[in-house]
């Protein structure tokens, strides 16, 4: 069994395509935004936004994986503390941890991909170009393995991400 953790800015296509990966593998997909936004509906309130959802997501994960399900972790993780939590979760229960970077490699693209998915949603979390330009200004680059996968170039990507995902640690 694996961790997987899709990290990226909104609108990259990281959701789209850790339920792809998801569906091949197969693998529960946790999503944080959904978490999030669920807690939101119910007019839960944190001092510190997003916090609880990572929290909830992982206490998920360690169920899925003490169960011997893959799991998919779906969150932007844009700075250390967030990713650190994944770390620490595949390092107590001893299983692998791999982590995809998705980007859209075009600004033009993406730009179009979060505009197109804000008019479609009742903006509740669903982020603007602006915000996401705010997330990218916060966004601490990754330092370690990974594999980053671009969806704007990449014309069959799941393929890849399987397999980079089967690998076996040393």
């Amino acid at each position: 069994m694996v961790l997987a953790v899709f990290a990226g800015l909104p609108g990259v296509g990281k959701s789209t395509l850790a339920q792809q990966v998801g569906a091949v593998l197969p693998a529960a997909v946790l999503a944080v935004d959904t978490v999030d936004f669920t807690m939101q509906s119910y007019d839960v309130s944190e001092p510190r936004p997003g916090y609880a959802a990572y929290g909830v997501v992982a206490a998920l994960a360690e169920t899925q994986l003490r169960m011997g399900h893959h799991v998919i972790i779906d969150a932007v993780n844009p700075v250390k503390a967030a990713r650190q939590l994944w770390t620490e979760l595949a390092e107590n229960l001893g299983v692998p941890l791999r982590v995809v970077e998705v980007v859209c490699g075009d600004d033009a693209e993406h730009r179009r991909r979060v505009e197109t998915r804000f008019a479609a949603c009742a903006h509740d979390g669903i982020p603007d170009w602006v915000r996401v330009l705010e997330r990218q200004a916060e966004w601490e680059p990754y330092l370690g393995p990974r594999l980053v996968v671009d969806t704007f170039l990449a014309e069959e990507p799941v393929g890849p991400v399987v397999d980079y995902l089967s690998l076996r640690t040393s």
